[in-house]
């Protein structure tokens, strides 16, 4: 029964890309829509097998942005919500600057980031780092600060230090939240690339996105969309598997 369930699920699963692709080269087919426009599925498969150095050469250096932005991130969001979800004083004193600078889009930082770092990696960083950093921030005072206080009064009835209490009891206890914000963190991240790249890069899938798009070259633009979301979903997935393996406890 598991096995048959497993196989619906599965099906269901790729019944809806195949619906879309089916319906997409129906239509483009029947000729009632310019190709201009939306090329058929077989024309951007087509860019996928004559420019796989092109696209893996952009989608690499994507990659590598989002590595450097996400890292500096995750290392300054964790440590900073563990200190402001630990200490009364801490949270009160960064709470109001955090709150003004939160709602700001990444995107709206791009002129900002072009001034002070210029084109190309800098910048990027700078957008990926602001778009994955309050995800992770708050979320991680939230886990911080949703931990029992039951084990947190035992630890100091134990004699635990403060270092000895963040280590062993708040960190612990708040690792669902704190890998909720990182994966929430990682994929707002990797959409800040995309569009960093578009503007403050000269490499990356975004700058070959706007590229192939100011010459009409429609099957590009939307193969690079296609290598985006897929790159996507692997890293989703792919943090889903080491939360899985982290948190096996739960």
């Amino acid at each position: 029964m598991r096995n048959g369930d497993e196989r619906l699920e599965t099906l269901l699963k790729v019944s809806a890309p195949v619906a879309v692709l089916a319906i997409w080269q129906a239509v483009s087919g029947l000729g009632l829509i310019n190709p201009v426009l939306l090329p058929p599925p077989s024309q951007v498969f087509s860019v996928f097998v004559e420019m796989p150095g092109e696209i893996l050469k952009h989608a690499l250096t994507s990659l590598y942005r989002v590595a450097v932005g996400y890292s500096i991130a995750a290392v300054a969001g964790v440590s900073l919500g563990v200190l402001m979800g630990t200490y009364r004083t801490a949270h009160a004193a960064m709470d109001l600057l955090i709150e003004i600078i939160r709602p700001i889009p990444p995107i709206a930082w791009i002129p900002l980031a072009i001034v002070w770092f210029g084109i190309g990696d800098p910048s990027a960083f700078f957008i990926i780092f602001v778009g994955s950093f309050f995800p992770i921030l708050i979320n991680t005072i939230s886990g911080i600060r949703s931990v029992d206080r039951i084990y947190v009064e035992a630890a100091l009835n134990l004699g635990a230090d403060d270092t000895a209490l963040i280590r062993h009891v708040l960190v612990p206890g708040a690792l669902p939240n704190i890998f909720t914000g990182l994966r929430v963190g990682l994929g707002v991240g990797w959409m800040c690339v995309v569009a960093a790249e578009m503007i403050a890069a000269k490499s990356g899938l975004g700058y070959m996105i706007i590229e192939a798009q100011r010459i009409l070259a429609t099957d590009q633009v939307i193969a690079g969309m296609i290598t985006i979301g897929l790159l996507g979903l692997v890293m989703d997935r792919g943090f889903r598997y080491l939360e899985r393996r982290a948190l096996v406890w739960r």
